[in-house]
């Protein structure tokens, strides 16, 4: 049996999109193929190492060795709030766990050791960057059985493997009870700091609505990212995407959060679109672990 690499396993509730205030599980799996540099930034042709890095993350990695665990690292104000799931630099904080001893742990964790209303939450990173085939073993473990709905929050530029793609189909219908995929995807607009071409993958998020409930998140903190988010949208429908869409704010820490979520609900409200907070936020201000 192979072994998951993961940064954190916890338990929170969902602070953003289509189950923001349920009860989950989170499993932030390591590794991605973006940076999301930008996030909160707008400096532009920056160079040498911050072309693939964000600042803040530059200077923390100069002080790697000063962090003895990951709850020892940083909260970063900007770019991908993340950043410790994604640069390789972090790597010695990973966890290499085997699907069954993460689902030991999981359930050490949930209340009365049981999933009740509880959804599992399959984050990163990017989750769906060479995990997929890993997947199975872990939801197919019996302490799973009850678990009745499954979010992958995902860049939605990988492809779904087709046997991946057929095991979902199949989940959904396993041990007689309704059970539900959603596909939360964070397209990044170039705010982010990634380029439209590699960032926006119609064909991609149209396959996932094949596999589940898929709906797109855009992060906005001005009127001409939600701009380029309308824009981005009307590639998507004109793939035949039919999910809900929505804006959320920029914000990994409070005092970033604070100064858009107002006015990123109003955008989304004057476009049609749904608003997602980041609960995560306010309430816990986004601690690792939350």
């Amino acid at each position: 049996m192979s072994k998951l690499h993961y940064t954190e396993l916890f338990y929170s509730i969902q602070g953003e999109g289509r189950y923001m205030g349920v009860p989950s599980v989170f499993l932030r799996m390591f590794g991605c193929n973006f940076r999301c540099k930008n996030f909160g930034r707008y400096e532009k042709d920056i160079l040498g190492i911050e072309e693939t890095h964000n600042p803040e993350v530059v200077e923390f990695i100069k002080n790697i060795d000063q962090y003895k665990t990951f709850k020892d690292l940083p909260l970063a104000k900007t770019g991908c709030d993340s950043y410790s799931s994604i640069y390789p630099e972090f790597k010695q904080f990973v966890i290499k766990e085997s699907s069954d001893a993460i689902v030991e742990r999981t359930m050490e964790i949930l209340p009365e050791n049981k999933w009740q209303d509880a959804h599992l939450v399959i984050t990163g990173g990017e989750p769906l960057l060479g995990w997929q085939r890993a997947y199975p073993d872990l939801l197919n473990h019996n302490s799973m059985k009850d678990l009745k709905e499954i979010t992958f929050e995902t860049n939605g530029t990988q492809k779904l493997t087709p046997e991946f793609k057929e095991y979902l189909q199949s989940w959904q219908n396993a041990y007689g009870i309704d059970r539900e995929v959603t596909f939360s995807v964070s397209a990044k607009l170039s705010c982010s700091g990634e380029h439209p071409d590699e960032a926006i993958k119609p064909e991609v998020v149209c396959e996932y609505e094949e596999a589940g409930y898929t709906y797109l998140k855009f992060v906005v903190a001005t009127e001409e990212d939600a701009e380029e988010a309308l824009e981005a949208v009307d590639i998507y429908r004109a793939a035949g995407f039919r999910g809900h869409i929505y804006l959320m704010p920029v914000g990994g820490v409070e005092s970033v959060y604070s100064l858009n979520n107002k006015a990123v609900a109003i955008m989304a409200m004057n476009a049609g679109m749904r608003y997602s907070d980041r609960l995560q936020v306010p309430l816990f201000k986004n601690l690792w672990g939350t």
